[in-house]
């Protein structure tokens, strides 16, 4: 019902400025929103010392054990008329406050928030802040068929605020530039300016998709990286469907004698296989492969992490069991009894909802 009287409200509201529009153009308003929560068991039963705070997770959105934990709720306004459109996105939660890391402290967070202007259908402009183009999972949790992130999601970009435009190319390809503050931050006075880009194309019936993706340029006045990224994706058939994403970056800083330092980087390849017998039930395993050996993110060793996870569909509820193992090539992990390991295991049973 408030959703109705909401839309009625701003229809009422616009016709008391129609001198000012075109009366022909027709107005598209929308609200959608997710929430998710879940359960994580480390299956080394991690001691409760108070140094030992990250419950042998390294990766975003699931840094607990033995808990009931919330996910995220999220709202996203979308509204657009003739060439002009917005769309206004808030998480609240655990998952909201640790995707927007450099603002403040709260686990309220605008996911993103943009303007478009789409001069012609050959090109589009975005200003505000916006998704990474980069990678193969997303921030909402019901758009992903594993619940816990890979390290490729969890070292990457989570967003850009800047301006970009998106130029078609003709039949399936497109390509996508732009200018940005450093990554993940909202606002960076006097800070300099990130590049962003895009490739993109595929066949024609749409079963393969493929994007090129980069960023780079400095993030502050001392350090400077890059990254070069690739996402496919192939519908083999009704059932069986398959995801890549293979990500590359390259980190270097400038010395006190105010020259650039050697780069060094890290990197990531994730295969992810999707299988569904029916309409109800789905399995997915991804299979990855993380390298930050030259120490560029604080691991100095490489991990495989193979993690299954099933999917059980009930209208626009959908069921995760999963299980995740990882396995690095170093002692990083910690047993009970604080005896460092080479590997661990975890079980997550999760739930997303959508509308």
């Amino acid at each position: 019902m408030l959703r109705k009287f909401s839309v009625l409200a701003i229809g009422m509201a616009c016709s008391t400025c129609a001198f000012s529009q075109d009366s022909t153009k027709k107005s598209n308003f929308n609200i959608s929103g997710s929430a998710d929560v879940y359960y994580r068991y480390n299956f080394a039963n991690p001691t409760k010392d108070p140094a030992f705070d990250h419950y042998n997770n390294f990766t975003s959105f699931t840094n607990t054990h033995n808990t009931f934990a919330l996910g995220m709720a999220s709202v996203k306004v979308e509204h657009s008329i003739g060439k002009v459109g917005m769309v206004a996105d808030l998480g609240f939660g655990k998952r909201a406050e640790e995707f927007s890391y450099n603002d403040e402290n709260t686990q309220l967070a605008v996911k993103q928030l943009y303007i478009t202007y789409a001069p012609s259908d050959k090109i589009k402009f975005t200003l505000g802040s916006f998704g990474t183009h980069i990678g193969y999972e997303l921030l909402d949790a019901y758009l992903n068929r594993n619940y816990s992130m890979s390290y490729g999601f969890s070292y990457g970009p989570f967003f850009h605020t800047g301006l970009k435009a998106d130029i078609s190319l003709g039949g399936t390809s497109a390509l996508m530039v732009g200018v940005t503050n450093p990554t993940d931050f909202k606002s960076a006075s006097v800070e300099p300016k990130m590049f962003i880009g895009q490739f993109s194309t595929g066949t024609k019936d749409g079963a393969l998709k493929a994007f090129l993706n980069y960023q780079g340029g400095k993030y502050d006045d001392v350090s400077r990286l890059t990254q070069f990224d690739l996402t496919a994706t192939l519908a083999a058939s009704a059932k069986f469907g398959l995801g890549l994403n293979a990500t590359w970056q390259s980190r270097n800083a400038k010395g006190s004698d105010d020259k650039w330092g050697d780069s060094n980087s890290w990197y990531d390849a994730a295969l992810y296989v999707n299988y569904d017998p029916i309409s109800w039930f789905g399995l997915t395993l991804r299979g990855e492969y993380f390298n930050d050996k030259k120490d560029v993110l604080g691991f100095n060793t490489s991990i495989v992490a193979p993690t299954l996870s099933a999917n059980f569909k009930i209208d626009n509820l959908t069921i995760i069991p999963e299980f995740r193992f990882d396995n690095a090539k170093d002692e990083m992990f910690l047993k009970h009894n604080l005896a460092p390991t080479k590997s661990t295991g975890s079980f997550i049973l999760a739930a997303t909802y959508h509308f």
